[in-house]
């Protein structure tokens, strides 16, 4: 009997797995909120980013199907997707000001600083989040 293969989502999932145990110093111990995007899918933060929408945990956010539509302001989504298209697309790395929302509802103003990140042949989107004071 021949071994299974993985299928691309179990690709997917070992690569956020993987690229986050690499990170791992840096999410626990970053004073900023972060999360690692591949897709809409195969994301992940760390507690701080979590706890600033309102998630119990990190886990509790990973499994929101569309962070887009569900974590950031209507009049700033636009600007969030050129960002990342810069980022996976052209590797530019930028720093946008946007409003985020809260899982209860409201929303905060936060700056992003996005920036392209490889691993395994892969693209990411790796954010800092800060809260504007």
């Amino acid at each position: 009997m021949s071994k299974k293969t993985n299928t691309a989502e179990e690709h997917h999932q070992e690569l956020v797995k993987g690229f986050h145990d690499q990170l791992k110093q840096i999410f626990d111990s970053s004073e900023q909120a972060i999360y690692l995007y591949l897709d809409d899918n195969h994301k992940i933060c760390n507690k701080k980013f979590a706890e600033m929408h309102g998630y119990s945990s990190p886990e509790e956010w990973a499994k929101v199907e569309n962070p887009l539509e569900v974590g950031v302001d209507k009049m700033s989504q636009d600007t969030v997707v050129s960002a990342y298209r810069n980022a996976v697309e052209k590797l530019i790395g930028s720093k946008i000001d946007v409003k985020l929302k809260k899982k209860a509802g409201g929303t905060f103003d936060a700056s992003i600083i996005m920036v392209p990140v490889a691993y395994q042949g892969h693209i990411f989107a790796l954010h800092f989040i800060s809260k504007k004071k």
